[in-house]
C-alpha cells in the first residue's frame, strides 16, 4: 500500500493488496502457494465445488493455503442456477471457509458469460441469509445497480471471458461503472492475461482486480504473480496520479516562455 493511497475496504474488512488470486489451474500445489506468495495477495478464491473439504485424509489445496496469511474466498464456481449457488454457499460456510462467497451464476457453457436473472436471485436470497455477497457479473450498469440494490458488497465484472486472456474488451463500459459506482468496490474479475491488462484495469479507476489462469497458466506462475502484483500497483498510482490528456498534436516538454532569443 502506497503512502498516498488506503486500503481496499470490503464490507469494513480492509486489505492492503488490491489483487485477489484463483487457486486453480496450477500444474501443482507447491506452485500454487509459491504464486500466491509472489503475488502479495491477501484474498484467494477457492471453488468449493471442485475442492476436497470433507475427507481430510486426503491431500487438499486447503493444505497448501494458510488461513492466518491468507483470507479465503469460496466461490460458487460451475454452479448455473441460483439454487445450487446458493447450496454451495451453505456449504462453504458449514464446512467453515467463510460467509463471504465470491458468487458465480453461470449462463453459459461455452462463454461462462453469468446469468444476471439467477445471479440477483441468488444475491437477494444469500444477503438475507447473512453472507457478505461478491457477485461476479458482466459490465452492465444496470445489473450492477440492480445487485447493490440487493446487497452486494461490491460488484466484479468481467474484463473477458473467464480465462480468455483477451484483456479489458469493453473500456468506456468500465469506464462507466467506476464513474457510477461509488457505494462498494468495483473489482474487475476474469479476462486478465497479462501484467498490462492488470495495469489498464486499474488506472481505469478499478478498486482491485480478481484473476487466476493469468496466472496459473503463465509459462512461469511466480515470476508472472510478482509481474501482477507490481501491475496492480502501479496501475493503481497512476489512476490516483491523474493521467496527462490526450492530444492530437505534440506539445513542447520545455516551454519557450523566458527563453533568450
Amino acid at each position: 500500500m502506497s503512502e498516498t493511497d488506503g486500503p481496499l475496504v470490503i464490507a469494513g474488512r480492509e486489505f492492503s493488496s488490491r489483487l485477489i488470486v484463483g487457486t486453480g489451474k496450477y500444474r501443482s500445489f507447491p506452485e500454487m502457494a509459491r504464486s500466491l506468495e509472489a503475488s502479495g495477495t491477501e484474498v484467494v478464491t477457492v471453488a468449493v465445488r471442485r475442492v476436497n473439504l470433507t475427507d481430510r485424509t486426503k491431500e487438499s489445496l486447503l493444505d497448501y493455503i494458510d488461513p492466518k496469511r491468507y483470507f479465503i474466498l469460496p466461490n460458487t464456481a460451475g454452479c448455473y442456477n441460483s439454487d445450487d449457488a446458493i447450496r454451495t454457499a451453505h456449504l462453504a460456510r458449514e464446512v467453515g471457509l467463510s460467509h463471504w462467497i465470491k458468487l458465480e451464476v453461470l449462463g453459459d457453457e461455452q462463454t461462462l458469460f453469468p446469468d444476471n436473472l439467477e445471479l440477483l436471485k441468488a444475491t437477494e436470497t444469500l444477503v438475507r441469509e447473512g453472507f457478505v455477497v461478491l457477485p461476479y457479473t458482466n459490465d452492465d450498469l444496470i445489473n450492477a445497480q440492480r445487485l447493490i440494490d440487493a446487497g452486494a458488497s461490491a460488484v466484479m465484472p468481467l474484463g473477458a471471458p473467464i480465462g480468455s486472456g483477451l484483456g479489458i474488451q469493453n473500456i468506456p463500459n468500465i469506464r462507466i461503472l467506476r464513474e457510477r459506482i461509488t457505494q462498494v468496490p468495483l473489482i474487475v474479475d476474469a479476462g486478465v492475461g497479462t501484467a498490462s491488462d492488470a495495469t489498464i484495469a486499474m488506472e481505469l479507476g478499478a478498486d482491485g482486480v480478481l484473476m487466476n489462469t493469468g496466472i496459473a497458466g503463465a509459462q512461469f506462475p511466480e515470476v508472472m504473480a510478482k509481474a501482477m502484483n507490481y501491475a496492480v500497483q502501479a496501475g493503481r498510482l497512476a489512476y490516483l496520479g491523474g493521467r496527462i490528456p490526450k492530444r492530437l498534436y505534440a506539445t513542447a516538454s520545455s516551454p519557450l516562455e523566458g527563453v533568450v532569443k
